[in-house]
């Protein structure tokens, strides 16, 4: 049989060409291959409105006629090449309708030149052994609704570095992320985008290579051997995934065979002007196919936890960043763009039914209802189960960086994401793009000298760790960072020979290890079951008082001062009579705090406050949060009415009558 007759034949390439393959990487791209006892590699590309299309590399000095390819079916085309090896490079050449000769990459390569070059990179995935097996069954049985998820978010180009200011290799930073990860209390790391792109300052959310694992830091391999090693230390590896946008390099898929191919002909769909980059035609079958098997590629063949989906309010609506008169309206006149709202759903939709124990979370920042709503729950519900919550980041963010006088005027900031919290399945960000571009690090937020800064972040974490939602820090923060994260330099580490940073990130590991060991601070976090407000009105104290329950309605107290007063005996309602134990006092010496508070079990007195019967006098520190729990509970006194009167028996039982 011909290699013409095989594709063609080929059911992948029937449902690639249908919109609905999501293992198109598994027969384009280069593949290894034997024809006529010749080992060698088959490439397949496609470049619909193509005139012709060679294969180019140093195996041909870069002739772009030397090795023509077939067209087989469909916009695609085919040649087999003997003798290419692992680590050979490559382009296509591509003849247009107008004349011209592009050199483009492999969309589907799995390996890359390391930028300033482009060429592709032969690499054959296959063959690494996996250690995770018992990860993988865990993950299996242990959905995460009701579980804790701490996420570390990583730039690997700038986590750690070496004395050089060099990039660590992906086996080097296992050796020192996963046991530092595991320390530190952190349930998964997500990796901003390692897909292959060409430009350091984009932090690798201007894609060129969706299939390729940057090779910045080394091979396939190399990376599955990071993810590996996280998976057996028992942390999960979410990554950033960028199915929004995607630049106009000359080499990658930027009107990829002359014209529009992977994105939308009309400029006024089909270009982000203001990021320099172009939208994906999402209503187009192979494009679809496409990014369906880049999402399942990462799942199914590194193991990857999870994705969370970059930017997805720009794929939503049709007028996302432009002006009136440079967008176009949907078929109802209106501004969604419903053929991304169907390729969302279908993308969640296949990733679930495969994968049903991951993540799939949308960085999604407008008020779209249903974004974590199942698929059923509506036309356009979008089908992930987590959405970052940026009203909440940046509302408390807001609230923090005021001077502490003027946040009793903005006390709502902190209130407000009450009102819907449990409308989605949250994650409570305070991710990268809020410590760059002069916004400041968290503690450069914090208004007040270094102790009222470093006060003003405990207590932050505090209610955070707290609220309803899962949580993801940036990398730098638990170090106590002054400067700004930067891609192109590594954390601050040298600053662990300061005490007061040391404390710091011992408050930290201690609030990560009190989150992940209190069921109640994640086990309903979707429901108004687990959060009740006790205080959420003192404004002028700057001030929240609230409780949080698991399944079993154990309860914690919190209590966050955002004031720089020492507010000595306040006084707390409870719901419980008995003893209370701090748990955690984010003024603690060992944190770096004064030691102010309370050391003392307190007993609650039968004041009534808050709506409750009885009472707590609780010291609150200067900027600070503290968490405390019942200890032990006072026995419920029987009611006078309810006992026997006094010389009176209670009346004998009746003896029942026997029947013979």
């Amino acid at each position: 049989m011909t290699a013409k007759k095989q594709s063609a034949s080929d059911a992948r390439v029937a449902r690639f060409l249908g919109g609905c393959s999501d293992d198109a990487y598994t027969f384009l791209g280069a593949h290894p291959d034997q024809v006529n006892g010749q080992d060698g590699y088959r490439f397949r590309v496609w470049a619909p409105n193509a005139v012709s299309v060679s294969l180019m590399g140093n195996f041909n000095d870069w002739d772009p006629e030397n090795c023509l390819m077939q067209h087989i079916e469909g916009g695609i085309w085919e040649v087999f090449q003997p003798g290419m090896q692992r680590y050979d490079i490559y382009k296509y050449a591509i003849h247009t309708k107008d004349g011209r000769l592009l050199a483009k990459a492999d969309p589907y390569a799995f390996h890359a030149e390391t930028r300033p070059n482009t060429a592709s990179k032969i690499y054959d995935i296959s063959g690494y052994a996996w250690g995770d097996a018992n990860w993988l069954e865990q993950r299996r049985k242990k959905p995460l609704y009701h579980k804790p998820l701490n996420i570390y978010e990583v730039h690997l180009g700038s986590w750690r570095r070496t004395a050089d200011n060099e990039f660590l290799s992906y086996r080097d930073t296992a050796e020192y992320l996963v046991p530092y990860v595991k320390e530190m209390g952190y349930t998964h790391v997500e990796f901003l985008p390692v897909t292959e792109y060409p430009l350091d300052m984009s932090w690798g959310y201007q894609v060129t290579g969706y299939f390729a694992p940057t090779s910045r830091y080394g091979t396939p391999h190399d990376f599955m051997y990071l993810v590996d090693q996280l998976h057996q230390a028992g942390i999960g590896v979410i990554l950033d995934w960028v199915p929004s946008h995607f630049p106009k390099d000359a080499f990658g898929l930027y009107e990829f065979d002359g014209t529009p191919c992977y994105e939308y002909a009309d400029m006024r769909k089909g270009e982000h002007q203001e990021w320099g980059t172009r939208v994906f035609d999402y209503g187009r079958n192979e494009v679809k196919s496409f990014l369906f098997s880049s999402a399942m590629y990462w799942l199914n063949e590194y193991h990857i936890d999870g994705l969370r989906v970059d930017a997805v309010a720009s794929m939503l609506y049709l007028d996302y960043g432009r002006t009136a008169g440079n967008w176009i309206p949907n078929q109802y006149g209106g501004h969604e763009n419903l053929e991304a709202v169907a390729f969302l759903r279908q993308l969640n939709s296949l990733v679930f039914k495969w994968h049903p124990d991951v993540l799939m979370v949308a960085e999604e920042s407008t008020s779209w209802e249903h974004v974590t709503g199942p698929l059923e729950q509506s036309d356009t519900a979008l089908g992930f189960n987590f959405k970052w919550n940026m009203g909440w980041m940046n509302d408390a963010l807001h609230y923090q960086k005021m001077d502490p006088y003027f946040r009793q005027f903005n006390h709502r900031d902190l209130t407000f994401p009450l009102v819907y919290a449990f409308s989605e399945n949250f994650i409570l960000p305070i991710s990268h793009d809020e410590v760059v571009h002069m916004k400041g690090s968290m503690l450069g937020k914090m208004p007040g000298d270094n102790e009222a800064k470093f006060a003003g972040v405990r207590a932050f974490y505090v209610y955070m760790m707290t609220m309803p939602g899962k949580k993801l820090n940036i990398m730098g923060t638990e170090i106590g960072q002054f400067n700004e994260w930067h891609y192109e330099y590594s954390l601050d580490w040298h600053l662990m020979e300061y005490p007061e940073h040391r404390k710091h990130q011992a408050y930290f590991k201690a609030l990560n290890a009190l989150y992940l060991s209190r069921s109640e601070l994640w086990e309903l976090d979707d429901s108004w079951d687990g959060f009740q407000w006790v205080e959420p009105d003192d404004a002028t104290g700057n001030t929240l008082i609230y409780l949080r329950k698991d399944r079993k309605k154990n309860t914690l107290l919190v209590a966050v001062n955002f004031s720089p007063i020492d507010r000595k005996g306040y006084c707390i309602g409870v719901p419980t009579a008995g003893t209370y134990e701090t748990l955690l006092n984010s003024d603690d010496e060992d944190f770096g705090g004064q030691g102010r508070g309370d050391h003392a079990p307190l007993k609650t007195k039968p004041i009534p406050c808050h709506g409750f019967d009885q009472s707590l006098q609780v010291d609150l520190p200067p900027l600070s949060g503290v968490i405390l729990r019942c200890s032990r509970k006072n026995p419920v006194r029987k009611k006078k009415a309810d006992a026997p009167a006094k010389g009176k028996r209670p009346a004998a039982k009746k003896k029942l009558a026997k029947h013979g």
